[in-house]
Parts: C-alpha cells; structure tokens; sequence
C-alpha cells in the first residue's frame, strides 16, 4: 500500500510541465533556460520573464537534457569619449522555501485540512521564485501519456512507478551539486558556467516537483481520513443493528423459557385430570352396582351421589376449561415454534452482521495500514524536504561560487564529458532498475565503483601524509624566511601606509602643504612630494606631523622638507567644482551626489578635493578645521581682477576649499544659494576663479568633475583659457543632474568671464539650440567635457528624446558616445537607521520593533492620533516644484485620508504661488488628527519621517535620477512611485511577474494622473491591512538592499580611467 502510495504522489509530482509541439516527436522535452537578470542598479525596466505554466491534469514527464543557454551580461561598457559602455556582471538568487513539520502517530482531520492549506500558501509564495529564475516552454498534452491517480478506498489502484521516478527526480541536481561541493576546496577548477547553469535548473525543477507532490500527498490523505470516518460511521451503523439483534434474541430466549415453564405445567394438569378422571369413574361404578343390590343404601346415599353429581360436574366444567387452556395453549406452542424460526433468522442475520463486522474490521485495518503507510510517506517527504534544503544550500554556496568559476571555464569539456557519462550512467541505472536481474548487476556495479573510490581514498590518504610530511618541512624553511623577513620588515616599517588615522587627518595635512604653497613658503616640487607622501598615507611624514605638534610653523615645514623623496601616485587625483555639497550647503540631490561620490573615491584610494562657493547662508558648524589661507587668488572678471579669498576646511573627512569672492556684487552673501536674478554672473565668475586657484595652487588633478550649469563653465573656461596657462593635466567629466535647469541667458553675459563670445556662440559650441541670441552652459558643457554623464540609466535614454531633452536631444544624440547613465547611490553611513542620532531610537531589518517606536514619536510630535497602531502613515519629502507633480502629491493627501491612513508632507517650494497654494491645504489641515504639512526643511524631521512612514508617495512627473526612494527603503518605508527616470531604475513593482522576485520593492505606476496615483496606493493600503507578515518581509527586504556608492563609484572611476588612458596614450605619441 505504501508503495502504491509513493508511486501515486510521485506521479503527480512528475506532471505539468509542458512541451514544445515542434520539437516533441511523441517524446517529451523541457526546455529550461536560466536568465541572468541586471543588476537593479542597472537594470532595464523592459526585462522580461515568462512564468512556468503548470498542467492540471496528471501526466507523466520525462525529462531530456537542455544544453544551457550562454549568460547574458547587460550594462554599459563605458570608454569616455569613443568607447562602448562598460559591463555589468548580474547577481541571481534563488528563493527558499520552508516546510512544516508533519506528525505520524495520529493525523486529525482538521489538522491535516490546515496543513494542506499551508502547504497550498507555501506554493503560491515559493513557485513565483523559481518561476522568476526559470524559463519553461509548454509540453504538448497529446504527446504526453495520462497517469491515473486515484483516491485511497479500500485499496489504491494506480500505474507504479519504481524507485527510478525518484532517482531521476532527485539524482541530477544532487550529484551536480556535489560536484562542485566536492571542487570547492580547489576553487572549482572543474566547473563550467553551463554545467551551473544544469545544476540550479535541475535543483529548482525538483524544489517545485517535491513542493506539488507534498501538496498532491496530504491532499491524498485527507480523502483517506475522510473515507475512514465514513467507514467509521458504517461500523457504528451495524454496531447498532448487532445490539438490537442481540436484545431480540434475549428477549426470545426469555419468551422460550416462559413457553417450556407453561408446557411443564400444561403437563401437570393433564396428568391431574387424568388421575380425577378414573377415580370418578371407578365411584360411579361402585354406585350402580350398590344400586342394584341395595335401593335403600342408594336412597340413604342419595344426598352423597348427589354431592358427588356436582363434584362431577364441577369436575367436567374444569375439565372444559383445562381443555380451552390446552388449546391456548397449543396456540402458545405454535407461537412459539414460529418464534423459533425468527430465532434462526435473527441469528442467521448476527452470524451475516458479524461477517460484516469482520469484514468491515478488516477495512479498518486495512484503512489504519494506510494511515501508517500514509505516516511513512509524511516521513519521506520530511526527507525530501530537508534535500531540498540542502539543495538550496548547496545551490547558495554554488551562487557564491559563481564568479571563481568562470576563471576556470578554460576546463569545461573535460567536465561537459564527465557530466555526460554521469547522464548515461544514469539512463543506464534507468534502464537496469527495470528488472530485479539488471538491478543487481547494477548494484554490483556500484559496489565496484564505491571499492574503486576506497581505494582512491586510500591513495589520497598517502598523498595527504606525504604533503603533511612536505608541510612540516616547508614549515621550517618558511620560520627561517620569517625570521629573515621580520628584520628586513623593521627596515620597511618607515615606508608602510598609516591605516588608522581617519581621512579627516590627511586631508587636514594636505590642507596645511597646499596653504604653505599658496603662502610661498615652500616650492611647488616641494609641496608635490609632500602631497604625494599624504596621498599614500606614508608613515614617515606621520610621525613627522606627530613629532612637531609642540613646535613652531617654521621648525615644522623644516621638518617636513627633510624628508621629501620622489614617491609614485597609487590612484586618481580628482577636482569636484561643485555650487553644492551636503550638509553645509544644500539644496536638493547635487549635494548629497557631490558628498557621497566624493567620499566613495576617497575610499577606493583616490586623492579628492572639492571646490565650493563660500555662502553666507551655510552650515558652518558641520566644517572642521575651517580657516582662511594667507594669500590670495586674482581672478579677472568684467575686464578687471578681483581678489579673492580662500578658506579650507574639511567636510565629512574631504578636503575643501570655499571661495570667497571680494567683488562689489556680494555674490555669495544674499542669504540663499539660488534664485538671484545675477545667478549667471555669480557662478561664472565662481567658475573662472576656482580654475585660477588650481592654477595659482600648482595642481596637476588628472580629472576635473563639474556639476549642473552653474559650473558648466568650467568646460570652456578650461578648455579655452586655462590649458594654454598650463593648467592641462586633466580630463574633463560633466554632470547634468537635471536638464530642466539649463542657465541660459543672452550671448553678451558670457564675455564678463573672459570667454569669446563670437567664438562660442555657434550651433556647435554653446550657443542655444531654441534661441540664436542666447549660450546655454549646459550645452557647452557637453561640447567641451571629455565624459558626460547624468544620473540614471533611464533618464539618460529620456533626455536624448525630444520630449525629455529639454531642447538638447540633438546635441546628447550627437555626442552619444561620451554621455553615460550611471544610477546616483545614497550616503549608507549618513543615512543609517541603526546609527542615526536624529532617531528617536535606532533600529535595522533584524529588529523592526523601533519602527514602531519611531512611529509613534512623530505622531506625538506633529499631534497626530495614535489611537490605532496599525493605521498606516504615508511620508512625502520634496521640493514643491511642477517636475515633482503638484497635483498628484495634492490628490494623494485627500486620497491617503479616504483610505483611512495618514499623511505626512516636508518641503517648501521655490514657486510663489505653489508654496501658497500649499500654505492653503496646511491652514485647512492644521487641527486635523490625520494630516500634517510642514513647509520648510528640516533635516532632523526628515530622517523621522523617513524612519516612521510605512509608505513613501514620489509621484514625479519626470525624475532625473531621486535618492528619497532610496532613502525610504533604507529606512524600510515603501515606495510609490511613477515609473519615470531614476524611480524606474530603482523602484519595481511587487505585482509585476516580468520583474524578478528578488527585486521587486514597492508599488508603480505608469500614467501621471489621479488614477494611477489610486491605483498603486489602494494596493499597498490593500497589502498592509490583509497580509501583514508579507509585509514585513518586504520592509525587510527593501531595508537589505544595497544603495550605496560603491557601485556608481567604480562606474565613474572606470570612466575616469578610460579617459585619463586616453589622454596619455594621445600625449605619448604626440
């Protein structure tokens, strides 16, 4: 029975894949190929997948080979000016699934119905991860053979299906498995990419075949329990019947019993009667004869005779009633001859009822068989469950593998050949298992082959002993190389990089170096090796700085010019000029880009410095070390030179250098960082004057970085004026972080910053594409700069449209082979809810607790309700500006309170009439126990509400790139956003099946209007009130993903690279 069992689960477990109808020649194929996804920093939005059709009707599969398709790699090879864009390699992943565990002494019907239904929940949540990893083309039904699986009644009837089912189940994907377990240790010098491919297919086809015969296998035993309670109720039935047959045949013998009792007294009677019978007749003679003889004695007697005439007649009336009593009597006895005939029917039917009985006992034993036989199958399926997670876990070691194996892929064929003599011999373990005679020669087989690897064992054994034994005496060659090294060590120790000093030191250094430059106290070459010794962090100049803290300016430069040698630099040196940098002066993302980028280069060993404006209107005490350099920097302007001075400082452990211009104009001193009506003449002469300081400083940066329009006329200005003067070390990178601000003003205002107006005002340089009399900075920038990027994949395709490009379309398509897409990161140290002090208590994806916690401090801050823990809060922090979608931020306010949730908004906006209208909703709002609008910025309220909102609206009508996504999530709030520009690159729907599982994040939406804006927000009210523990695990999800700057760095450290490459390869062979 149990065997039946198996072989019926199996063989609904081996259904549902279909087959393609043009390759299928009444053989079944499955064609499976895995798709290597991008990366979801760079990954296309238009990836597709196709889900795995599962067959509902029980059919037979056998499964052939699929030759792996070849990886797919996606990304841009980036190459500067004419080279392609870089690659990107693509992380996968492979879902787990958990089990349950499953009883086997007593199974309870309602038990197992829930279970079943766990189960069910189970594959709905686990087939979507191996559908988004797998590929299945659909199997022709006519091709494939139908299995019957029946129901478990008194006995299972079905096609058997032997141990092989299983093997071929099971056998590919463990063996591959171990395959490359078994490599591990030798970096899996045998594994091909296609044979790893085989292995995770194999593997996650048997996850979901072992998953649908669990379900198949308890759906089974709920049909078993309920035909044993119906069995149960029949037993009851007849159990029944039995005892009313017993109490009639008790009540039978009973009436038996009465009927011998009135027999033995109807005897009695008779015998009486009898007996008074003759005794009468015998008076009645002896009578006549005295009569005859004696008249006189009959006379004297006459008063006895007729004594005794009465007596006789008494006699005779009870005689006639004796006789009426023998005849009921007799009806008695007939009654009861009658009743003995339904005796023997009535035991006929007990003996029928207890061969029913016996019968039915039978059944049950037969039914508890099952049950136990069914218990056996709960304890194979627990054992195939614990090999499927030891399949997964080989399947993540594997992934983890992955990159080491494709180093060794120069070996494949040799491991394709293994891998297919292990397929023949699996075929061959198919075909042997046919037959019990083949079976042992097939167990013989491997009994040789388990005595081959003994003696393999044994051999590796003695080569283990004999490499211990070359060990042992390589570990006294390698003491007397240590020792040897330990002297020569003390001699290098000078010469080490200091690790442990944080980069706020070294830049502090390097400020003091350039400031004695600038100051004449020391020579250029002086201050490039003195530079060059700070940039490799040498331990000399270390202890020189350490030893001279106690003494005077003059004693300490002495000190360090003793020591200058000609040193090597170890990576780029790079110049970001920037109108922005987080958190002195900020604005919106330029910031947060200039800080992150800055601090993600600093770290892959790269020199970089920053060039600001000095604002009144900044945060000074988050500057350290901030002082003002004894010289001063002439910059021409408007045909004169004005002065300026320059102050350094260090921010976030980089190097900064603040510019303050002594120009009548007061550029920088007006109390904001944009939105003056001179904004042109301020940032170009900011421009010129920055490229004076380098040139003034002596810096040879080998790339320039600059950002948005304010700055873009740096490109020119270098290109034009500087590069003649000296200053021509370096490449050019430009950054446009959004088209839509493009500085355009009349052709005359660029002459002010010494710039050919005649020259630069053509279609080709700088002159405006919309307007023949105005430049355009921005366009000029990309004329001249030798990389051009902005700040997302999607956006760059966008604005190379003429709908997205602002005007600019024409230029970006022109010069498409330097501009790059590359998606912004987020600051993971500043913006980290386990460390975050402006939190009111700290928290990460392990411990979600203090989310909560965090919750309920804004709504007590803000006077929000708290009446409901469980009411969601829905955060939005922008600028209120018409890119960022007004309306729809509008709507979502009334929308948010329809649902029954709660809404949070910071910002201000630039526009008038905006921040009015806004300044409206917030007087309406103001009392109110569920809205609250805050119009300003408030950097400690923004990490609050990122930490406390359960959602996170961003419904931009375009979006160059946008870090709050990334922010929210960080901080496990859930995006909504419009599928626009950067939110497209970083935000994917949990509803979208062409989207990989691992990557969906949060809710989208496509059209920029009121109703997509519901759609998305009624389905993520929707998913946090009915599944609450599904939305945990995306919180924790979204809180584990990796949106920091490494990824964007080593992008643009490419691109740098390549064009620096370039530079010098041009200049060697000029």
């Amino acid at each position: 029975m149990a065997a039946e069992l198996s072989c019926s689960l199996l063989s609904r477990a081996i259904i549902g894949f279909s087959c393609d109808n043009m390759d299928c020649d009444n053989r079944k194929r499955l064609n499976v190929r895995l798709s290597f996804l991008p990366s979801h920093r760079l990954l296309p939005a238009s990836c597709k997948m196709r889900q795995r059709n599962l067959s509902s009707q029980h059919k037979r599969q056998h499964v052939k080979k699929a030759s792996p398709d070849q990886i797919p790699t996606t990304g841009d090879q980036l190459n500067s000016d004419e080279d392609s864009e870089p690659e990107n390699s693509i992380p996968e992943s492979v879902s787990s699934l958990d089990h349950e565990t499953m009883h086997e002494d007593k199974v309870d019907t309602s038990s197992v119905g829930a279970e079943l239904d766990n189960v069910q929940k189970l594959s709905s949540l686990a087939v979507p991860s191996v559908d988004s990893s797998i590929y299945a083309n659909h199997v022709d039904e006519q091709n494939m053979g139908s299995t019957v699986v029946p129901t478990t009644e008194s006995k299972i009837n079905g096609e058997r299906i032997d141990e092989q089912s299983l093997s071929t189940l099971i056998v590919p994907a463990v063996t591959n498995s171990l395959a490359i377990n078994g490599d591990s240790g030798e970096q899996l010098s045998g594994v091909q990419l296609e044979d790893l491919i085989g292995m995770i297919k194999n593997a996650e086809r048997n996850i979901l075949l072992l998953n649908q015969a669990r379900v198949h296998a308890l759906e089974d035993l709920h049909k078993i329990l309920g035909e044993k309670k119906a069995l149960q109720g029949e037993i009851n039935i007849l159990e029944m019947r039995l005892a009313e047959a017993d109490a009639r045949i008790k009540v039978a013998s009973q009436e038996k019993i009465h009927v011998e009792l009135l027999e033995d007294q109807l005897e009695k009677l008779h015998n009486e009667l009898i007996h008074r019978g003759s005794s009468a007749r015998t008076e009645l003679e002896t009578l006549e004869n005295q009569t005859f003889s004696n008249e006189e004695a009959i006379m004297a007697h006459d008063g006895h005779v007729h004594t005794l005439s009465k007596e006789v007649g008494t006699l005779r009336m009870e005689n006639l009633a004796l006789k009426n009593d023998i005849q009921v009597l007799k009806t008695l006895l007939g009654n009861v001859k009658n009743t003995d005939d339904r005796i023997v029917i009535l035991e006929k039917e007990r003996s029928f009822l207890e061969y029913s009985l016996k019968d039915l006992e039978s059944k049950l034993s037969v039914s508890r068989e099952d049950v136990s036989n069914l218990s056996n199958l709960k304890s194979e399926c627990k054992d195939l469950w614990e090999k499927v997670e030891n399949l997964q876990l080989l399947l993540d070691k594997a992934t983890k593998q992955a990159d080491q194996a494709i180093l060794v892929l120069q070996q494949n064929q040799e491991l394709r050949k293994k891998v297919d003599k292990l397929e023949e011999s699996l075929g061959e373990a198919n075909v042997y298992k046919l037959s019990s005679e083949k079976m042992q020669h097939y167990s013989e087989l491997m009994q040789q082959k388990i005595k081959l690897l003994e003696e393999r064992l044994q051999k590796s054994d003695d080569d283990i002993l004999s490499y211990v034994q070359l060990y042992q005496e390589s570990i006294k060659e390698f003491q007397e190389t240590l020792d040897s090294l330990k002297e020569e060590s003390k001699k290098r120790a000078l010469d080490e990089p200091v690790d442990n000093m944080p980069w706020e030191f070294w830049s502090r250094l390097l400020l003091f170096i350039d400031g004695w430059l600038l100051e004449d106290k020391i020579s250029t070459s002086d201050a490039e090796m003195l530079r060059k010794m700070v940039w490799k962090r040498n331990r000399r100049i270390y202890e020189a700085y350490m030893a001279c803290k106690e003494k005077n300016e003059r004693e300490t430069i002495s000190t360090f010019l003793s020591m200058t040698s000609s040193r090597t630099s170890p990576g780029l040196h790079i110049i970001h000029i920037a109108a922005e940098m987080a958190p002195v002066a900020k604005v919106g993302g330029l910031g947060d880009v200039v800080t992150g980028l800055g601090k993600a280069l600093q770290k892959r060993g790269h020199l970089v410095e920053i060039i600001l404006p000095k604002y009144d209107c900044m945060q000074y005490d988050r500057i350290q070390d901030l002082r003002a350099l004894d010289t001063i920097v002439e910059s021409y302007f408007d045909g004169k030179l004005f002065e300026n001075k320059v102050w350094v400082g260090t921010v976030e452990g980089l190097p900064v250098y603040f510019i303050e211009p002594h120009h009548p104009g007061k550029f920088f001193w007006r109390g904001q960082f944009y939105g003056e009506h001179d904004d042109f003449k301020r940032f170009s002469f900011f421009s010129r004057a920055a490229l004076q300081l380098l040139l003034q400083a002596d810096k040879k940066p080998d790339i320039i970085h600059c950002h948005d329009w304010q700055t873009a006329f740096v490109a020119p200005l270098y290109w034009d004026l500087y590069a003649p003067k000296g200053l021509n070390s370096a490449r050019v990178c430009f950054t446009c972080h959004n088209f839509e601000y493009q500085g355009t003003a009349p052709a005359s205002e660029l002459a002010s910053c010494g710039l050919d107006v005649y020259q630069l005002n053509r279609p080709d340089r700088m002159q405006d594409n919309s307007a023949l009399d105005r430049v355009n900075p921005v366009k000029g920038a990309i004329v001249f700069s030798n990389v051009v990027t902005t700040v997302s994949p999607t956006y760059a395709q966008e604005v190379r449209t003429a709908e997205g490009g602002r005007g600019l379309h024409s230029t970006l398509n022109f010069h498409s082979k330097k501009f790059f897409g590359i998606l912004n990161g987020i600051d993971a140290d500043a913006w980290n809810p386990a460390s975050d002090s402006f939190l009111e208590v700290q928290y990460s994806a392990n411990d979600l607790q203090g989310k909560a916690e965090n919750k309920s401090a804004i709504r007590r801050r803000l006077g929000l309700s708290s009446t409901d823990d469980r009411q969601p809060l829905v955060g939005c922090i922008t600028r209120l500006v018409p890119q960022k979608g007004m309306h729809l931020i509008r709507h979502a306010i009334y929308r948010t309170l329809e649902l029954g949730g709660q809404f949070v908004l910071l910002g201000s906006s630039p526009v008038a009439h905006i921040q009015r209208e806004f300044e409206g909703i917030a007087h309406q709002f103001q009392n109110h126990n569920h809205i609250r609008l805050i119009l300003k910025y408030d950097e400690s309220l923004s990490h609050s509400i990122y930490a406390a909102s359960d959602m996170f609206i961003i419904p931009s009508i375009f979006e160059p790139c946008g870090l709050t996504q990334m922010i929210a999530m960080r901080y496990g709030s859930i995006p909504i956003a419009r599928k626009t520009g950067g939110l497209n690159d970083s935000v994917f729907d949990v509803d979208d099946d062409t989207i990989p599982l691992q990557f969906r994040n949060g809710y989208t939406f496509v059209t920029p209007d009121e109703k997509g804006v519901n759609s998305a927000l009624e389905r993520a009210f929707d998913h946090y009130h009915n599944n609450n523990e599904s939305w945990q695990q995306l919180v924790r999800k979204d809180m584990n993903m990796d949106f920091s700057w490494e990824s964007s760095a080593s992008q643009y450290e490419e691109l740098y690279a390549k064009s620096v490459a370039r530079a010098r390869a041009t200049a060697s062979r000029a």
